[in-house]
C-alpha cells in the first residue's frame, strides 16, 4: 500500500503534469491557429466540457464542506468568547495584509510607471458593472432565507448562518452533543468525498489550462508588457516576502516548509482562477497538511475565500496607477490613499470567482475619478494574471490560517512539519 506522503507526492506531480501540459498544447494550438474544427470540437469541446466538468464537481463541495465544517468548528470551541477573538484576529490579520498588497502595488507602479507614454489611440471600451454598495454588502451580510443562501452559494450569508447553529448546538447541552456528532461524521465523510474528487484533478487542470492559452496565448502581452510584469512581479513579491516574514516572525513558522505544503491548492487556484473552486482544497490541505485545527481553519479558509483578495488588490493598485498614467492624470497623495482604502474594503465584497476584480476595480477608479473606460486597456492580459492572483489569494488564506493558529494554540506542530499527512485532528 502507497504511504500517505507517497500518494500526496503522486497527486502533486501528476496535477503539475497536467498543468504544463496543457499549457505546451494551448500555446501550440494557439500558434498553429484555433478555427474550424480545432475551435469547435477541441478548444470549445474537449477542453471546455473537462474543465467545465471538474470545476463542477469541485463546486458541489462547496456549500456542505463550508456549512458542515464551520458548524463543526463553532461548536468545537470551549469558549464561546474565543470566537470572537479568532474573527478579530483573522479579520484584522486579512485587512492588514490587503493594506500591504495594495501598497507594494502602488509603489511599483509609481516606481516603474508603466503606464508612462501608452498609446492611447487603441480602441478601448468597457462597461463597468454597478458594484454593491457597503451599505448593502454589510446588510447581506445576514440571510433572510439560509436554504436560498445555499442554493445561491452566497458565501458571506452561509458562513453567518453556519457560525449561528454552531452556537446554537454549543448552547443546546445534550441535544447538541448528538448533533455535533452527527456533523463531525459528515465532515469525515466530505474529506473523504475531497480526496476521491482530486483524482480527476490532474486532467480537469490539463484541459483548463489548454483552453486558456489556446484563445489567450501570449500575443496580448506584448503592448501591455511593463503592466503584466509589474503585477506580475508585485504578486510573486507579496506571495514570498510578505507572507515569509509573517510566518517567520510573528509565528516562528519556516516558510519553506509552508510552501512545499502549498502546491496543491495553488496548482488548482492557478488552473481554475477561482478561490472558492479551490475551497475545499485548500481546507483539507490545511487541516491535514499544515496542521491548522478543524476549529480555526474552518472559519478563517472560508472568510478568506470570501473577503480575503490580496492579489486581485495589487491588480487594482496597479491598474488604478497604470490607467492614470496612461490617461496623464496625476491623482497626488490623498488619490492613492483613497485607492488603498477603497480596494482594501473592496475586497470584502469580491467573490472569489474568476473575473470579479474588473467588476470590483470599476468601483475603485470611480473613487479616484479616474476613467472606468480604461478597464478595456488590461483586459487582454487580465485572464493571465487572475489565475496568478488566485494563487496568491489562496496562499494568504492559508497564511493567515496559520498564523491565527498558533496564536490560539491550535496549530499541530508535528503535522506542520511532517512528510505525510494523516487524516485526523492533532487536537481529537
Amino acid at each position: 500500500m502507497p504511504s500517505d506522503r507517497d500518494a500526496r507526492r503522486s497527486l502533486t506531480v501528476r496535477i503539475v503534469t497536467g498543468m504544463v501540459g496543457g499549457c505546451a498544447v494551448g500555446i501550440v494550438l494557439n500558434l498553429v491557429g484555433v478555427e474550424g474544427f480545432v475551435e469547435d470540437y477541441v478548444v470549445e469541446g474537449l477542453f471546455h466540457v473537462g474543465g467545465s466538468i471538474f470545476l463542477a464537481s469541485l463546486k458541489l463541495l462547496v456549500v456542505p464542506l463550508v456549512f458542515v465544517s464551520l458548524v463543526c468548528g463553532t461548536a468545537a470551541l470551549d469558549d464561546i468568547s474565543k470566537l470572537g477573538r479568532v474573527g478579530g484576529k483573522t479579520l484584522a490579520l486579512y485587512l492588514a495584509t490587503t493594506a500591504i498588497a495594495i501598497s507594494f502595488a502602488l509603489l511599483a507602479t509609481a516606481a516603474v510607471r508603466p503606464g508612462a507614454g501608452f498609446d492611447l489611440e487603441t480602441d478601448v471600451s468597457f462597461v463597468a458593472q454597478t458594484p454593491p454598495s457597503m451599505a448593502e454588502t454589510l446588510i447581506n451580510l445576514f440571510p433572510s432565507n439560509p436554504v436560498r443562501a445555499m442554493a445561491e452559494g452566497n458565501m458571506l450569508q452561509i458562513i453567518v448562518f453556519s457560525i449561528l447553529f454552531g452556537l446554537a448546538v454549543t448552547l443546546a447541552g445534550a441535544p447538541g452533543k448528538r448533533v455535533l456528532a452527527l456533523f463531525s461524521d459528515l465532515n469525515s465523510v466530505i474529506l473523504r468525498l475531497v480526496m476521491l474528487l482530486m483524482t480527476i484533478a490532474p486532467y480537469g487542470v490539463f484541459c483548463l489550462i489548454a483552453k486558456v492559452f489556446a484563445l489567450q496565448g501570449f500575443g496580448a502581452i506584448p503592448p501591455l508588457a511593463q503592466y503584466f510584469f509589474v503585477v506580475l512581479g508585485v504578486l510573486f513579491f507579496h506571495a514570498f516576502v510578505t507572507y515569509s516574514a509573517l510566518l517567520r516572525f510573528a509565528a516562528g513558522l519556516p516558510p519553506l516548509v509552508f510552501f512545499r505544503k502549498m502546491r496543491d491548492p495553488v496548482a488548482l487556484a492557478f488552473s481554475t482562477a477561482s478561490s472558492n473552486a479551490t475551497l475545499p482544497v485548500t481546507l483539507e490541505n490545511a487541516e491535514l497538511r499544515l496542521g491548522v485545527d478543524n476549529s480555526i481553519a474552518s472559519f478563517t479558509i472560508p472568510l478568506g475565500a470570501t473577503i480575503n483578495m490580496d492579489g486581485t488588490a495589487i491588480m487594482q493598485g496597479v491598474a488604478a496607477g497604470f490607467i492614470a498614467q496612461a490617461y496623464g492624470i496625476e491623482i497626488g497623495p490623498v488619490g492613492y490613499l483613497a485607492v488603498v482604502l477603497t480596494a482594501t474594503l473592496a475586497s470584502i465584497g469580491t467573490a472569489g470567482v474568476p473575473g470579479v476584480g474588473l467588476i470590483m476595480l470599476a468601483m475603485v477608479l470611480r473613487q479616484v475619478n479616474l476613467p472606468v473606460e480604461g478597464i478595456g486597456l488590461i483586459i487582454g492580459v487580465d485572464r493571465l494574471l487572475d489565475m496568478v492572483r488566485t494563487a496568491v489569494n489562496v496562499t494568504g488564506d492559508s497564511a493567515v490560517s496559520c498564523l491565527v493558529a498558533k496564536s490560539e494554540g491550535r496549530l499541530s506542530s508535528e503535522r506542520f512539519h511532517a512528510d505525510g499527512a494523516s487524516g485526523q485532528s492533532a487536537f481529537e
